[in-house]
């Protein structure tokens, strides 16, 4: 009797689990906002995607279905979403407010790659992290990647960890006709002693621009447009 009870305990806790791939829950908190809006498969948008499935905001989507467009501007990270994710638009580019090209500051910890000298600077004074290359690499804006790829209509879901032009990329939207529901967007400066600071500044812009804070995981902020949310 007790191993019966015990194999149907165990069948109930596989029923009722939940799969994440985010750093802190953030797709979960995602998927629940979608499927409280009746958004079952959401489109979506994934700026410094990093990896196909590791930390990605955008992996249970594309498990459950949804495609989109991942950014990875790293060409050797970028390799695994060819291999992964090949139902979504894969582009080894990065953000910036001109099609061109710049400067990529290669760090030695994957994650903390980025567009800015300053903020790859920052990063060496954190702790053992250096400058490991630095590369040039293609860049395109929001808009024209919306525009070529999305038949210039804004993905449901927009995620962002641009580590340093995470403000670029919330200002070249047009917030009055062409906009994602759900934004994730990573809102604390990095830091490894627990010092990080909260941008303020951006948060406000982006519930000025039509949004509700809907969650922080301490690391991002998740917003869901009010209009949407609101009824």
């Amino acid at each position: 009797m007790f191993f019966i009870q015990k194999k149907k305990i165990l069948n109930q806790s596989s029923i009722y689990k939940k799969l994440s791939y985010s750093q802190s829950g953030e797709d979960l908190i995602a998927k629940h906002i979608f499927d409280s809006i009746g958004i079952s498969k959401p489109t979506y948008i994934d700026i410094g995607a990093h990896h196909p499935y590791y930390l990605s905001n955008t992996a249970l989507f594309s498990k459950f279905g949804s495609f989109g467009i991942n950014i990875e501007p790293d060409p050797n990270l970028f390799k695994e979403f060819l291999k992964e994710r090949t139902k979504d638009i894969n582009l080894n580019i990065g953000i910036s407010n001109y099609k061109g090209e710049q400067d990529f500051y290669v760090m030695n910890v994957p994650t903390l790659n980025t567009f800015s000298k300053v903020e790859a600077e920052k990063c060496c004074l954190e702790g053992d992290y250096h400058i490991s290359n630095i590369i040039k690499i293609k860049t395109d804006t929001v808009l024209n990647i919306v525009l070529n790829h999305a038949n210039n209509i804004f993905p449901n879901f927009l995620s962002i960890d641009a580590e340093g032009i995470d403000e670029l990329v919330i200002d070249s939207i047009d917030f009055n006709n062409n906009y994602p529901i759900v934004i994730c967007i990573e809102t604390i400066s990095f830091s490894t002693s627990g010092k990080g600071v909260k941008n303020l500044n951006l948060i406000k812009k982006i519930k000025d621009s039509g949004y509700i804070l809907y969650a922080d995981t301490y690391i991002n902020s998740i917003f869901i447009r009010e209009k949407n949310w609101v009824r």
